[in-house]
């Protein structure tokens, strides 16, 4: 017969245990953030190969309830290819009047609206009257706004949240024909030192949006590729 107390007690060292690996691992990378600017410099000391793995280990995390099939449709290739002006052959083609209305060649992936706020605001200096800053996140926004936009206005940097974005183009109202990079705010955190790789309400729709065909499909494609750039 088993003991109870016996049993008690171990189940209180394991948890003990488990504690302190997580408190361990937290102090391990706490050199890496830096409060003040609320900026993660972990995705400044990677590799490609270490972001698809540092991905990878997010998704079986926040995936938990998903199948290895579904956890492996939402997985980034090895080999992605990482690449706003000194990531681009030709840095004046960001501020350069776009032909078409509704084809950004840029979009920017933030965690939440306040944040996709700030970066539309970072990035206004590309912005001109044939060529503007789109606000593709749900923060006061109604998605039908959002589509009266792309559909009447030239746009050749969008700013937004990765459900939002994706419903855009679900509905075919952002096209992605002449989309040539996504750049996604990674190394952003909040007051708890968390960004939006860190978090399963963020992750997971990033995850679904990145891994879509339409864009999946173009990464490192001889025809149209489409950069991806964790910053």
């Amino acid at each position: 017969m088993s003991n109870p107390k016996k049993r008690s007690a171990e189940d209180g060292s394991s948890s003990q245990k488990s504690k302190k690996k997580k408190k361990a691992n937290a102090l391990a990378h706490d050199d890496l953030y830096d409060t003040e600017l609320g900026v993660n410099t972990l995705f400044a000391k990677m590799d490609n190969q270490l972001l698809a793995d540092y991905l990878a280990q997010k998704l079986t995390r926040f995936g938990s309830d998903l199948s290895p099939i579904e956890i492996s449709d939402l997985t980034l290739p090895d080999n992605l290819p990482l690449f706003i002006e000194q990531f681009t052959d030709k840095p004046d083609s960001l501020s350069r009047p776009q032909r078409k209305k509704g084809l950004p060649h840029t979009l920017i992936v933030a965690g939440a609206g306040l944040r996709a706020a700030d970066l539309t605001r970072a990035v206004k200096k590309f912005q001109g009257k044939d060529n503007l800053v789109a606000k593709l996140f749900a923060k006061h926004i109604k998605i039908e706004e959002q589509v009266n936009f792309l559909k009447n206005k030239k746009t050749g940097i969008g700013v937004g949240t990765p459900a939002r974005l994706a419903d855009l183009i679900d509905n075919g109202a952002l096209s992605l024909e002449n989309l040539q990079r996504i750049i996604v705010d990674a190394s952003h955190i909040d007051q708890k030192k968390r960004g939006v790789i860190d978090m399963k309400d963020t992750m997971m729709p990033l995850a679904r949006f990145l891994t879509k065909d339409q864009i999946k499909s173009r990464y490192g494609a001889e025809e149209k590729p489409v950069d991806l750039l964790f910053f």
